[in-house]
């Protein structure tokens, strides 16, 4: 349970910086987050393959969402 909830943590704050147009490039998001680049990538495959709008904006130096998203992971309770 605890390795999964540690995943969520990533894809929520890999969400939060892509929001930002801060992750850097890929080596400097690694850094960030204190993971290598290879996990670097499989979150962003993991993203992609859950159909986040990701792409990596050269210009920018950081990864991108072509369209308003929004990630939620969690429990809510129904009204």
């Amino acid at each position: 349970m605890k390795q999964l909830t540690k995943q969520i943590a990533l894809l929520e704050r890999v969400d939060q910086l892509i929001r930002l147009r801060a992750t850097g490039r890929p080596k400097q998001l690694a850094q960030r987050l204190e993971v290598s680049e290879a996990t670097v990538f499989r979150i962003i495959d993991a993203m992609k393959a859950l159909d986040a709008p990701i792409y990596y904006d050269p210009a920018r130096q950081s990864y991108v969402y072509s369209e308003p998203t929004e990630f939620k992971y969690g429990f809510y309770l129904e009204e």
